[in-house]
Protein backbone atom coordinates (compact mmCIF):
# COMPACT_ATOMS: atom_id res chain seq x y z
CA UNK A 1 0.00 0.00 0.00
CA UNK A 2 0.83 3.56 -0.78
CA UNK A 3 1.67 6.57 1.19
CA UNK A 4 -1.22 8.52 0.65
CA UNK A 5 0.85 11.78 1.21
CA UNK A 6 3.03 10.23 -1.16
CA UNK A 7 0.70 9.37 -3.92
CA UNK A 8 -0.61 12.75 -3.23
CA UNK A 9 2.43 14.57 -4.65
CA UNK A 10 2.70 11.90 -7.48
CA UNK A 11 -0.58 12.95 -8.68
CA UNK A 12 -0.53 17.00 -7.89
CA UNK A 13 2.84 16.04 -9.74
CA UNK A 14 0.83 14.50 -13.09
CA UNK A 15 -1.70 17.50 -12.65
CA UNK A 16 1.16 20.51 -12.98
CA UNK A 17 3.18 18.30 -16.13
CA UNK A 18 0.06 17.76 -17.77
CA UNK A 19 -1.30 21.68 -17.31
CA UNK A 20 2.08 22.38 -18.54
CA UNK A 21 1.61 21.03 -21.96
CA UNK A 22 -2.07 22.62 -22.34
CA UNK A 23 -0.97 25.39 -21.54
CA UNK A 24 1.96 25.56 -24.26
CA UNK A 25 -0.96 23.74 -26.82
CA UNK A 26 -3.40 26.74 -25.88
CA UNK A 27 0.05 29.18 -26.25
CA UNK A 28 0.80 27.67 -29.67
CA UNK A 29 -2.98 28.28 -31.01
CA UNK A 30 -3.26 31.84 -29.98
CA UNK A 31 0.34 32.59 -31.37
CA UNK A 32 -0.71 30.99 -35.03
CA UNK A 33 -4.05 32.43 -34.76
CA UNK A 34 -3.82 34.75 -37.65
CA UNK A 35 -1.37 32.26 -39.57
CA UNK A 36 -2.70 31.43 -42.77
CA UNK A 37 -1.25 29.42 -45.86
CA UNK A 38 1.26 30.32 -47.88
CA UNK A 39 -0.36 29.84 -51.41
CA UNK A 40 -3.65 30.99 -52.55
CA UNK A 41 -6.69 29.03 -51.21
CA UNK A 42 -3.71 26.57 -49.13
CA UNK A 43 -4.89 25.43 -45.52
CA UNK A 44 -3.71 27.89 -42.61
CA UNK A 45 -3.00 26.81 -39.15
CA UNK A 46 -5.36 23.88 -37.58
CA UNK A 47 -6.43 24.48 -34.09
CA UNK A 48 -4.87 21.83 -31.29
CA UNK A 49 -5.92 20.18 -29.16
CA UNK A 50 -5.04 17.96 -25.51
CA UNK A 51 -6.82 14.79 -24.49
CA UNK A 52 -6.10 13.62 -21.39
CA UNK A 53 -6.01 10.47 -19.53
CA UNK A 54 -5.16 8.21 -16.53
CA UNK A 55 -2.24 5.73 -16.09
CA UNK A 56 -1.13 3.47 -13.64
CA UNK A 57 2.41 4.37 -11.81
CA UNK A 58 3.40 1.03 -11.04
CA UNK A 59 6.27 2.22 -8.46
CA UNK A 60 3.64 3.96 -6.46
CA UNK A 61 0.05 2.34 -7.76
CA UNK A 62 -1.09 5.43 -7.82
CA UNK A 63 -3.49 6.21 -10.94
CA UNK A 64 -2.03 9.54 -12.53
CA UNK A 65 -3.19 11.81 -15.01
CA UNK A 66 -0.65 11.56 -18.49
CA UNK A 67 -1.43 13.55 -21.93
CA UNK A 68 -3.47 10.79 -23.84
CA UNK A 69 -3.09 12.57 -27.08
CA UNK A 70 -2.42 16.10 -28.61
CA UNK A 71 -4.31 16.15 -31.54
CA UNK A 72 -6.19 18.77 -34.17
CA UNK A 73 -9.66 20.28 -34.30
CA UNK A 74 -11.20 19.36 -37.58
CA UNK A 75 -13.85 22.29 -37.18
CA UNK A 76 -13.90 24.29 -40.37
CA UNK A 77 -11.64 26.93 -40.95
CA UNK A 78 -13.22 30.71 -40.70
CA UNK A 79 -13.01 32.58 -44.34
CA UNK A 80 -12.47 36.00 -44.58
CA UNK A 81 -12.85 38.02 -48.09
CA UNK A 82 -9.48 39.82 -48.30
CA UNK A 83 -8.67 40.04 -52.18
CA UNK A 84 -4.99 41.96 -51.53
CA UNK A 85 -3.71 38.88 -49.17
CA UNK A 86 -1.01 36.86 -50.39
CA UNK A 87 -3.10 33.48 -49.70
CA UNK A 88 -6.37 34.86 -50.96
CA UNK A 89 -7.72 32.32 -54.04
CA UNK A 90 -9.70 33.45 -57.22
CA UNK A 91 -13.05 34.94 -55.38
CA UNK A 92 -10.79 37.02 -52.76
CA UNK A 93 -11.34 34.70 -49.90
CA UNK A 94 -8.60 33.48 -47.07
CA UNK A 95 -9.08 30.36 -45.20
CA UNK A 96 -8.07 31.86 -41.90
CA UNK A 97 -7.56 29.20 -38.60
CA UNK A 98 -10.13 27.63 -36.65
CA UNK A 99 -8.68 29.41 -33.81
CA UNK A 100 -10.97 31.51 -31.68
CA UNK A 101 -9.04 33.93 -29.44
CA UNK A 102 -12.07 33.85 -26.24
CA UNK A 103 -12.28 30.00 -26.48
CA UNK A 104 -8.21 29.45 -26.15
CA UNK A 105 -8.12 32.32 -23.63
CA UNK A 106 -10.62 30.77 -21.53
CA UNK A 107 -9.11 27.27 -21.81
CA UNK A 108 -5.67 29.25 -20.48
CA UNK A 109 -7.31 30.44 -17.36
CA UNK A 110 -8.33 27.00 -16.77
CA UNK A 111 -5.30 25.52 -17.20
CA UNK A 112 -3.61 28.29 -15.22
CA UNK A 113 -6.09 27.59 -12.30
CA UNK A 114 -5.28 23.75 -12.61
CA UNK A 115 -1.97 24.22 -12.06
CA UNK A 116 -2.39 26.74 -9.38
CA UNK A 117 -4.40 24.15 -7.68
CA UNK A 118 -2.03 21.52 -8.20
CA UNK A 119 0.83 23.63 -6.86
CA UNK A 120 -1.27 24.28 -3.73
CA UNK A 121 -1.84 20.72 -3.40
CA UNK A 122 1.91 19.61 -3.59
CA UNK A 123 3.14 22.84 -0.92
CA UNK A 124 0.25 21.80 1.41
CA UNK A 125 1.24 17.96 1.59
CA UNK A 126 4.82 19.14 1.66
CA UNK A 127 3.93 20.85 5.20
CA UNK A 128 2.00 17.94 6.13
CA UNK A 129 5.43 15.76 5.72
CA UNK A 130 7.09 17.66 7.23
CA UNK A 131 4.66 18.09 10.50
CA UNK A 132 4.49 13.94 10.35
CA UNK A 133 8.59 14.31 10.87
CA UNK A 134 8.46 16.87 13.69
CA UNK A 135 5.64 14.88 15.32
CA UNK A 136 7.86 11.69 15.09
CA UNK A 137 10.67 13.88 16.36
CA UNK A 138 9.53 14.79 19.28
CA UNK A 139 7.87 11.69 20.64
CA UNK A 140 11.60 10.27 20.48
Amino acid sequence: MTDPLSAALKIAGSGLEVQSTRLRIVSENIANARSTGDTPGADPYRRKTVTFGTELDRASGTDVVKVKTIGVDDSDYIEEYEPGHPAADENGVVKMPNVNILIEMGDMREANRTYEANLQTIKQTRELLSQTLALLKASQ
